[in-house]
């Protein structure tokens, strides 16, 4: 007898209709917890998976503070996308065994863990028929093609969630704490201009790529709207060009401080060594927000709603 519930995208509703019996009748009593199975909206379309499924492996980022929250451990994830904060336990964890990273993950030993459920998505999104081929998998992450924006599909996603771990009332509640955030920082902006920066290896470059997404909800113009940005390397994006644009605002991805190998230059110091920033609105006004070190690992609720919270702050100072 399986005991089957739908739930659709947060901005649908967490819940449609009630609890749907299947294979049984009217009124009798669900007794195999093992059986019972929710259906979510995923990125690749609705699925049915099991509730509170006991062995779990979690390759997404975005999902991982979720999940810690929420007491969920998982058997098996990639330990070199857990941010060095935040994550000691699992870091430290010798049974959560550790795939490697989305460029090359170690397959069997997602096997090995054997799990009961997947969740994929985003940096192993290309892996999905291969880990389907272990376990069911399921794609929830937040995704840049959903219909309403990323920021939309981590709402969605923390839905999805909260109906698999049975956490629905949480889950509402993270998704309207963060609405309110995001409208106070919505409210805060008015049309500035900003420079979306990565800095990698060093240099700074246009991060449009990896953090436009925070603009979807803000009254902000990226004054380097529909130029190639880069998350990775080097597009060869001179500071002086930044300066001859003159944004009013810079808003910092410090990939180095999450990503970089070695000693790393923080962020703060390779903008206070650019001589052609001196004379810029948003060196003189002070008007830069500098996002949490770990931002590139986390990507997820969680950091959206804290760098809201930073541009409320910083807009309205």
């Amino acid at each position: 007898m399986t005991l089957a519930r739908r739930i659709l995208p947060a901005s649908a509703g967490l819940l449609v209709g009630g609890l749907v019996l299947a294979g049984c009748s009217a009124g009798t009593p669900a007794t195999d917890d093992s059986a019972r199975t929710v259906t979510v909206a995923t990125n690749l379309g609705e699925v049915e998976v099991p509730v509170a499924p006991e062995r779990v492996v979690a390759l997404d980022n975005t999902s991982f503070e979720t999940l810690r929250d929420w007491g969920v451990t998982p058997v098996a994830l990639p330990k070199g996308l857990l941010p060095d904060e935040g994550f000691e336990d699992w870091l430290a964890d010798e049974d959560i065994l550790d795939i490697g990273m989305h460029r090359d993950p170690n397959l069997e030993l997602v096997s090995e863990a054997e799990p009961d459920l997947i969740i994929g998505g985003y940096r192993f999104q290309d892996y999905q028929d291969d880990l389907e081929s272990i376990a069911q998998t399921i794609d929830v992450a937040g995704s840049d093609v959903a219909a309403d924006g990323w920021v939309e599909s981590l709402k969605d996603q923390t839905a999805a969630l909260g109906a698999i771990f049975e956490r629905e009332d949480e889950a509402a509640a993270l998704v309207e704490e963060f609405e309110t955030v995001e409208a106070e920082a919505a409210a805060a902006t008015g049309g500035e201009s900003v420079f979306l920066a990565v800095v990698s290896a060093g240099q700074i470059d246009n991060g449009a790529q990896r953090i436009g997404r925070l603009l979807e909800p803000l009254d902000l113009v990226d004054v380097f709207a529909g130029e190639e940005g880069d998350v990775h390397g080097d597009s060869g994006l001179a500071p002086e060009t930044v300066a001859q644009a003159n944004p009013d605002w810079v808003i910092v991805l410090d990939r180095d401080a999450a990503a970089g190998e070695g000693e790393v230059t923080p962020a703060e110091q390779v903008f206070a060594e650019q001589e052609a920033f001196a004379g810029t609105t948003f060196t003189t006004e002070d008007q830069i927000v500098y996002l949490d070190p770990f931002f590139y690992t986390r990507e997820g609720l969680q950091a959206y709603q804290q760098a809201y919270e930073q541009i409320t702050e910083a807009f309205s100072a």
